[in-house]
């Protein structure tokens, strides 16, 4: 019997709905793809800043895989594949965020900008990654809670869930502010490097633009979801974690793939460039100086 009364059951119930296999299936398959392509164009160019989203990668295909043992287990789900569908798919795109930020810097250290942004350099990254970091262990925190079936931790986990997701919105907000301040001011007064056409570094900026977008939508979604309460109308409808979670997160993965930091890491050290994928490129920073 729960606090109120009630069965256990009439209150939480680990999904509300048969989870698709197919659905599973395909993303599983989907985030293997593009995590496999982001492992070989990590090892190939050693740009160390997409190791977070590489894991997050992981994150989520071993995710849509507990989502596809559930599926098999319906109705009589049990906790393991649960806990790792909700914690895995949850806390992915924090760490997607992570290299964003990283990237940024990047950005910003090779067209000469520091003086051009909001943060200096050296407190950019930092900042950033602080709240990224806050709202990972808000989020997988309050995601483990929720799992001890009681109405008293149900509770709790949501509302540390949804603190957590409000974290990662205001900080990604202001990161996107400051990106933008950036765009803006280097615009109006540029550097020799920003304007020089053998650098790209407008090409990453928009990478990055439309995958913050991607990332905010989706962390606005499943903070209403974790707001409405596991009997919520988001909860309750298993479409939405696929058009709101999986399909822009796929986005941001594969965006990623194809405009690849390794570019602005090797015009910043030298190295190779992964360009549209599986294309490696050797080029010299002093090329470009």
């Amino acid at each position: 019997m729960s606090d109120n009364g009630s069965p256990p059951q009439q209150w939480f119930k680990y999904y509300r709905y048969t989870p698709s296999l197919a659905a599973a299936i395909i993303f599983a398959v989907l985030f293997i793809l593009t995590t496999m392509l982001h492992s070989y164009q990590l090892m190939r160019t050693r740009t160390w800043l997409v190791v977070p989203l590489l894991v997050g990668g992981f994150c989520e295909w071993i995710g849509y895989i507990g989502r596809a043992i559930s599926s098999t287990q319906s109705p009589e789900w049990t906790l393991g594949p649960y806990v790792v569908q909700v914690v895995l798919i949850l806390v992915a795109p924090a760490l997607f965020a992570a290299s964003i930020y990283v990237e940024l810097g990047r950005i910003i250290l090779l067209v000469e900008g520091e003086h051009h942004s909001v943060i200096k350099k050296r407190w950019l990254t930092k900042t950033f990654v602080l709240g990224d970091v806050l709202s990972f262990l808000m989020q997988s925190g309050g995601a483990s809670i929720m799992t001890k079936k009681t109405q008293s931790s149900i509770s709790l986990g949501q509302h540390i869930v949804v603190g957590g997701l409000m974290v990662q919105i205001l900080f990604f907000g202001f990161f996107m502010v400051v990106a933008c301040l950036f765009h803006l001011r280097i615009n109006g007064h540029p550097s020799a490097r920003s304007v020089s056409s053998d650098i790209p570094w407008r090409k990453h900026l928009y990478a990055l633009y439309v995958a913050s977008a991607l990332i905010m939508m989706r962390s606005v979604i499943r903070m209403v979801e974790y707001a409405q309460g596991n009997a919520g109308y988001i909860l309750t409808h298993e479409a939405f974690l696929y058009i709101f979670d999986a399909v822009p997160m796929l986005g941001v993965m594969t965006l990623l793939n194809v405009v690849h930091p390794s570019e602005i890491y090797a015009l910043l050290r030298g190295g190779k460039v992964s360009r549209g994928g599986l294309k490696l490129y050797s080029i010299t920073p002093s090329a470009y100086t």
